[in-house]
């Protein structure tokens, strides 16, 4: 009689789950698009209460002068130990610097000498759309969802300008310009090279900044004269450079490379609204009922435009 061997077969090993990265990462960047998007928000109100105490030149210098002091501890080592990859890439960072540093924000505080603040927010509004026009020339494909939701919340900025907040021609140009500086500079930071870190790209950016706005400095200095510093002055410029620039930057420049430009630029249609509750809030700026329900508008096509898609 043979004893037959029964084998028994080893259950399946069971796989770990996996970690849910790629379901974070979304929500991680619609967060920093968000927390960006509300600090400059601040900005806005910055650029127009300093309208008539600092130059647009100098705030701006003086924004990035602070910003750069702000990362150096962070990114300064790190941009030393990637300096030939920087010596490599210097047209690019030159590039980012110009449209995102020195041009942009300066473009911004020339409009706050005769635009209110909430005029401005829902003027930049607009940069979303441009955002989304370089990430289609780019060969991005933006989605039926998301196509709608960006043309719902341009929708309420269109009604919003054209409705009752007024477009003043001058500083409505500034800020048009400033838009479209922003908008490159977002469709810029989709083609940023993988090997230059992250704060260290920042400070390579800040500082190339305020180098290329050193000659500016120097004329506006020698035209208009220096401003007084005082708790008015300083505190804001403070805020502009450490808050709006070294802190939402990162967060913006993280958002955009975990969801893309025209993702986080659906999130930025949000800043009309912060903007306009600050301009109330600190600066007693008002807003009418009809502005509020194109504001509706804005919130609908950011919920509808920042969703996944499936």
């Amino acid at each position: 009689m043979t004893a037959v061997a029964h084998r028994t077969t080893p259950a399946p090993a069971t796989r770990p789950a996996p970690r849910p990265r790629r379901a974070a990462a979304p929500l991680l960047g619609l967060a920093c698009a968000a927390l960006a998007t509300v600090v400059w928000s601040g900005s806005f109100v910055t650029s127009r209460g300093l309208h008539d105490s600092v130059p647009p030149v100098q705030h701006a210098f003086w924004r990035w002068v602070i910003a750069l002091l702000a990362v150096a501890p962070f990114g300064a080592r790190q941009a030393w130990r990637q300096r030939h990859l920087f010596r490599r890439h210097a047209r690019y960072v030159l590039l980012a610097s110009l449209l995102g540093v020195a041009v942009y924000n300066t473009l911004v505080n020339q409009a706050g000498l005769t635009t209110p603040a909430a005029t401005m927010g829902m003027i930049m509004a607009a940069s979303p759309v441009l955002m989304a026009v370089c990430d289609r020339l780019g060969g991005v494909r933006l989605g039926a969802r998301r196509t709608a939701g960006l043309l719902l919340a341009c929708t309420g900025v269109t009604l919003l300008v054209g409705g009752g907040a007024g477009f003043p021609a001058g500083g409505g140009l500034w800020m048009l310009a400033a838009a479209c500086c922003f908008a490159g500079y977002s469709a810029l930071l989709r083609r940023r090279p993988a090997e230059l870190g992250g704060t260290a790209f920042l400070f390579a950016t800040f500082l190339a900044g305020v180098v290329l706005l050193l000659p500016a400095q120097a004329v506006s200095l020698a035209v208009q004269g220096g401003f007084r510093p005082a708790p008015g002055t300083v505190l804001p410029l403070l805020y502009v450079g450490v808050a709006s620039s070294a802190l939402a930057f990162f967060a913006w420049n993280k958002a955009v490379a975990l969801i893309g430009a025209t993702r986080a630029g659906i999130v930025y249609y949000l800043q009309p609204v912060c903007v306009a509750l600050l301009s109330w809030a600190v600066l007693g700026e008002r807003t009418g009922g009809p502005q509020l329900l194109c504001l509706a508008l804005i919130l609908a096509g950011v919920v509808l435009g920042a969703g996944s898609r499936r």
